[in-house]
Formats: C-alpha cells, sequence, structure tokens
C-alpha cells in the first residue's frame, strides 16, 4: 500500500515537471478540511489534477477497478458533474512485459473500464474519449516492479491537454 501511494506522488511529481504550466502551491482550507490549488483555474487540468487525482492503477494483466480506482473515479465523476463543459480524454496503459498488441489491447480495457465506470455514474459518454497507448508511454522508468506499477494505469485528462506527451 505504501508503494502505490509512493508511487502515486512520484507520478503526479513527474506530471508536475514535465508540465509547462506554472507550478500551484496547495493551501488547506481550515474550514472543511478539504484541499485548494492557489492558482489552478477551476475546471483546468491542473484543478483535476490536484484537488481529484487524475489516474487510476491496475494489478498485473488485468483491467478492472480496484476499489480505491473506484474511489478516484467517484471524485472524477462529482468533479465532471461540477464543469458539464469539461470534456476528457482517458488513456489506458501497461507496463513493459508483453507484446505490442496485447498491451495495446490491455491499454484500451483498463481506458474502457474507467470510461465505463464514469458513464455509469451520471457522466455523458460523448463527453469521454478513450486511447490506448500500451506500453509506449511509460510514466515511470525502469524495468522492476516498482515502476510497471505506476505504468500500470489509465490517466484521465482535460481534452486537449496531453499528460504525457505522447502522439
Amino acid at each position: 500500500m505504501k508503494i502505490k501511494a509512493l508511487g502515486a506522488l512520484a507520478g503526479l511529481a513527474l506530471l508536475a515537471a514535465c508540465s509547462s504550466s506554472p507550478t500551484t502551491t496547495t493551501a488547506a482550507n481550515t474550514g472543511s478540511g478539504a484541499e485548494q490549488t492557489m492558482g489552478a483555474a477551476p475546471g483546468s487540468e491542473q484543478d483535476l489534477v490536484a484537488n481529484v487525482g487524475d489516474r487510476v492503477f491496475f494489478a498485473f494483466d488485468k483491467s478492472s477497478l480496484s476499489s480505491e480506482a473506484q474511489t478516484t473515479l467517484d471524485r472524477q465523476a462529482a468533479w465532471l458533474a461540477k464543469y458539464p463543459s469539461v470534456d476528457v480524454l482517458i488513456a489506458g496503459n501497461a507496463d513493459e512485459r508483453g507484446t505490442e498488441t496485447y498491451n495495446l489491447a490491455l491499454g484500451q480495457r483498463r481506458a474502457n473500464s474507467a470510461r465505463d465506470y464514469l458513464v455509469a455514474k451520471g457522466v455523458a459518454a460523448s463527453r469521454i474519449k478513450t486511447i490506448s497507448y500500451g506500453k509506449d508511454c511509460p510514466v515511470a522508468a525502469g524495468n522492476d516492479e516498482a515502476a510497471w506499477q505506476q505504468n500500470r494505469n489509465a490517466i484521465t485528462s482535460v481534452q486537449g491537454f496531453n499528460p504525457q506527451n505522447c502522439k
């Protein structure tokens, strides 16, 4: 569990480091205990990443959603309900093991799982596009279990924003 949390933080740090947007500062909202991001425009990619979470992780060779993934997607569904004009892209990814063809299909199943969950929570399917990068766009370098865990994901991004800088 600590590895997942550490990996998620590392992934967010990697995403922040690759971003061309200014760094945002987080301040605690003392009234509710919730956090809000200073400088992130409401409904923006930065808002999604900082206040909701943009990715869910999968077990090896699986596309089923864990309870932790469902919790993140619940927050995404609520965020999307708050910003009905925002469309998103869900990119499914796999670790480096397996063939290109297999990993593209697995990445697509992962993206579809996240999309289907959001649709079941009331998000219009027309607002969600999916893509699979298979193993072509890893977020964590390395060929060990820690890197593989980070690369088995589905990443939600505001349409027009490419968090992985993939084609």
